[in-house]
């Protein structure tokens, strides 16, 4: 039955990617069983019965051409065998018939081998024919991939070819110019550094790289040079760019295009639906694929050769690493956030949901995926390298705390005493996580909103507040600092500016893209508001959420400001990295006379305020640059105004009676009111605008924030998420986002708690690959227990294996059948990547 089942699974994945076992008008069959098998059309669902037996004691199935050619070999083993366990057969059955693929399967695994470059690959479905064709045509030489010369003006080289003969060019005093006018691109040192180091992975056989590169270092221009040398040296001949968010699939796309169009085409797939396939480079984001499967729908696993994934720590998170899998060949992921911040949580806590941990975890499986488990990348350049080398600007960490916030970030937190409705003594204990959320004082941001403009530096030309981001905890919060933060201007400042100094731009506010584009280019409501002849932006600081983090470039920025508590090394890393780059003011300055007169035209330093210790958490004792000492804000109601505000309470007076009693058993599909109420959700979240766009462009944070703010707990319906999970009906604990994904259509349906234990037990079998084929059955049933059962957890943990006697879940004898080995590395390896809480009832 295993290998009937094996067989018929095969025959529907062949047919559903475009494979014909017989004639279909005129198209020929594709698809030949070997000499002595017959098949008809009634036999498909059934041919199978002990197939490893048949004829010459296997049945193999040959997929042809277009010519009728041998194109691919298919290997097919029984379910319960690994079906690498038929590699060297399928190779040599390969060579006799001049095949260059062999695709191994056992209806549930599936690898897909290109004999010419190395080694199977997991693939989640088969390729169609047309994908296998075009691939067929790339013949991989891995050592022109090694060989090719990489020097510094190899971009410039695209860009103009022959910028080396003109006069411009060789007119020393004329060179800077020429560059300019020409925006030729040439590779810095390090740059060339990371390239060389890709081609040393290459010749050590390596297929995955991964690049750790400061912000500011320009990742986009490196990326480029891959691709270059993958397509220049023919060992591609597409290339995907992922990246996260709507925003910067735009700037990756011009990018591109004006490094190497003279040579390759770059399309956004969304605007190229239907011609994609003419392009060398195409741009899009994981969002575009995840939406109803997309990827899987329209591509074939075939139909790129080298896959980069931007800010590969976000672009591969969660549901999007299958995107990034589903593709053969090369891969090579971008990161800003270096392993060193990794910190160590409590990871024998199921159900532990501090971010922090989350983001552990998605960082372990960003090297994972990119084959660096040691955690070292392929190549690192650091933020202190790029200040040691003069091209990037460290900063000046301000530490600035109240007693409040000093409080708040305490093990203790901030503790309220006050009197209950019966007059007992009660308490209530805030943490930094709940600043702005639930614990509110308008004190504390009027002294963070006071320290911060008379500490930050000035603008070297006009003697202004140096232009400045302001990160918030909330769209509401940042309207607040936007606020009091003009009323502060227009003291310190009387008639410079009139309520816009400081400007909020976050999504809900409209225009707010074109603000940060206005931001970066000097006219955010304004220009030139001290001198006429300096271009400077009139408003002087942006208050925003998120929107100005990720591949946000303004080099002119002097001061940021981090207003809340940060619990995620990649935000951190990214909020940092927006002062970093280096300037020249005199570049925005148009009169000569006042050029003479101004001291240090050059951006040396910028200010890094943190009222929330999150230097001190993500650098280790961080010698700060400055600190300083802010008074403690009045505590709302000590001079008699309201105290700080609690949940209220309903205290029902009147008496009550049991009326009568009903029991009734709820199938899986829940209750009629449930399925109701979910579908108001959905009604409620589909013709929300804004959560429909932040949902597009990747900003998941502001989605889940304003939903949290604006859409739960509301009269009119009372949405929470504890309501939607069991209006759901799934057997595990649901995420706000996996319930908007569904609404949105980025996943098809949810994915029962036993489809997510297969999920991850297949990432477990690619990424550990082990040999003991017989024993996968029983390492997937410890591997499964492992996860779900909190008692089997506790007697592996504490080693009382005697218990496992009595284990209804995992017995003695179960856990004899796993491998001694498997025993313990299963256990760790459920620590480092698999995350418990989603298994939770």
């Amino acid at each position: 039955m295993k290998e009937a089942t094996a067989r018929i699974k095969i025959n529907r994945l062949l047919e559903g990617s475009g494979w014909r076992f017989f004639p279909e008008g005129t198209a020929p069959a594709n698809i030949r069983l070997e000499p002595g098998v017959t098949l008809k059309t009634a036999d498909l669902d059934t041919l199978g019965d002990n197939f490893e037996k048949a004829g010459k004691g296997y049945i193999d199935f040959l997929l042809l051409d277009t010519k009728g050619f041998p194109l691919i070999v298919l290997e097919a083993k029984a379910e319960e065998k690994n079906p690498l366990v038929g590699k060297e057969q399928a190779r040599k059955y390969a060579r006799s018939l001049n095949c260059r693929f062999v695709i191994l399967s056992n209806g549930n695994l599936h690898y897909f081998w290109d004999l010419e470059r190395g080694n199977p690959y997991l693939i989640t479905s088969f390729p169609t024919p047309d994908s296998v064709t075009g691939y067929q045509k790339v013949t991989p030489n891995p050592q022109r991939l090694i060989e090719d010369l990489v020097d510094d003006d190899y971009i410039a080289l695209t860009q103009r070819p022959n910028y080396h003969a003109e006069a411009a060019w060789r007119n020393e005093a004329e060179r800077s110019g020429f560059v300019q006018v020409n925006k030729l691109r040439f590779l810095r040192p390090y740059q060339l550094k990371a390239i060389h180091a890709l081609q040393r992975a290459v010749k050590d056989g390596k297929d995955r790289f991964l690049f750790e590169m400061a912000t500011g270092t320009g990742k986009t221009l490196t990326a480029a040079a891959v691709i270059k040398l993958f397509l220049r040296s023919g060992n591609a001949r597409r290339v995907l760019f992922l990246v996260d968010r709507l925003e910067l699939e735009d700037q990756a796309k011009k990018a591109f295009a004006a490094l190497l169009c003279a040579d390759f085409q770059t399309v956004i797939y969304k605007e190229n639906r239907d011609d994609w396939r003419r392009a060398e480079i195409v741009v899009t984001t994981v969002q575009s694929l995840l939406f109803n499967n997309k990827y899987q729908r329209l591509f074939s696993p075939t139909d790129f050769d080298l896959v980069i994934s931007d800010e590969a720590h976000r672009s591969i998170g969660g549901n999007a690493r299958a995107v990034f899998d589903y593709f053969i060949g090369y891969k090579l992921g971008l990161t800003a956030t270096p392993r060193d911040y990794l910190k160590r949580f409590d990871k024998t806590s199921p159900t532990t949901r501090d971010p922090r941990e989350a983001e552990r975890r998605l960082l372990l499986d960003t090297y994972r995926t990119f084959g660096c488990e040691s955690g070292l990348p392929t190549f690192r350049y650091s933020l202190l390298d790029g200040v040691k080398e003069g091209f990037l600007i460290s900063p000046t960490v301000v530490d600035a705390r109240t007693e409040v916030t000093t409080d708040l970030l305490s093990e203790e937190g901030f503790v309220v005493e006050f009197k209950d409705d019966t007059g007992e003594d009660q308490q209530e204990v805030y943490k930094q996580r709940e600043f702005e959320k639930r614990f509110f004082s308008e004190a504390t941001n009027m002294v963070f909103c006071k320290a911060f403009l008379e500490n930050v530096l000035r603008d070297p030309v006009s003697g202004e507040v140096g232009k400045a981001i302001v990160f918030a905890v909330s769209q509401h919060h940042a309207a607040k600092l936007t606020q009091i933060l003009n009323l502060i201007a227009d003291r310190m400042f009387p008639g410079k500016y009139q309520s816009d100094f400081a400007v909020q731009v976050t999504s809900q506010i409209s225009d707010a893209q074109q603000f940060t584009i206005n931001f970066a280019n000097n006219n955010l409501l304004g220009s030139g508001n001290v001198l006429p002849s300096y271009k400077t932006s009139k408003a002087r600081v942006c208050v925003t959420v998120g929107m100005m983090t990720t591949g946000y470039d303004c080099p002119d920025i002097l001061n940021i400001g981090m207003f809340r508590p940060i619990f995620s090394p990649t935000d951190f890393i990214q909020i940092k990295g927006r002062g970093t780059r280096k300037h020249n003011f005199l570049e925005q300055l148009f009169d000569a006379g006042i050029k003479e007169t101004v001291k240090e035209p050059h951006k040396k330093a910028f200010k890094l305020f943190d009222f929330f210790a999150n230097c001190e958490y993500f650098e280790t004792e961080f010698d700060y640059d400055e600190v300083l000492k802010l008074p403690k804000p009045k505590d709302k109601g000590e001079d008699g105004g309201d105290p700080p505000p609690y949940a209220e309470t309903y205290e029902h007076l009147g008496s009550d009676i049991l009326a009568g009693i009903k029991e009734e058993m709820i199938g899986l599909d829940g209750m009629r009111i449930d399925r109701m109420f979910f579908e108001k959700f959905e009604e409620v979240v589909l013709e929300n605008d804004f959560i429909a766009q932040a949902i597009e462009s990747g900003h998941w944070d502001r989605v889940i924030d304003y939903v949290n703010r604006e859409v739960f707990d509301k009269p009119e319906e009372y949405y929470t998420l504890d309501k939607l999970r069991k209006a759901a009906a799934v057997d595990r604990r649901l995420t706000l986002r996996e319930i908007l994904e569904k609404i949105f259509g980025l996943i098809p349906r949810f994915k029962s708690k036993d489809e997510l234990l297969e999920e991850e037990f297949a990432k477990f079998v690619a990424d550990v690959k082990p040999e003991e084929a017989a024993a996968i059955p029983a390492i997937k049933t410890f591997f499964k227990a492992y996860v779900t059962s909190d008692q089997v957890r506790h007697i592996i943990e504490s080693k009382h294996y005697t218990d496992l006697a009595t284990n209804p879940v995992f017995s003695s004898s179960d856990f004899r059948a796993v491998p001694p080995k498997y025993r313990t590395f299963v256990p760790e390896y459920v620590k480092d990547y698999v995350s418990l809480n989603q298994f939770a009832a």
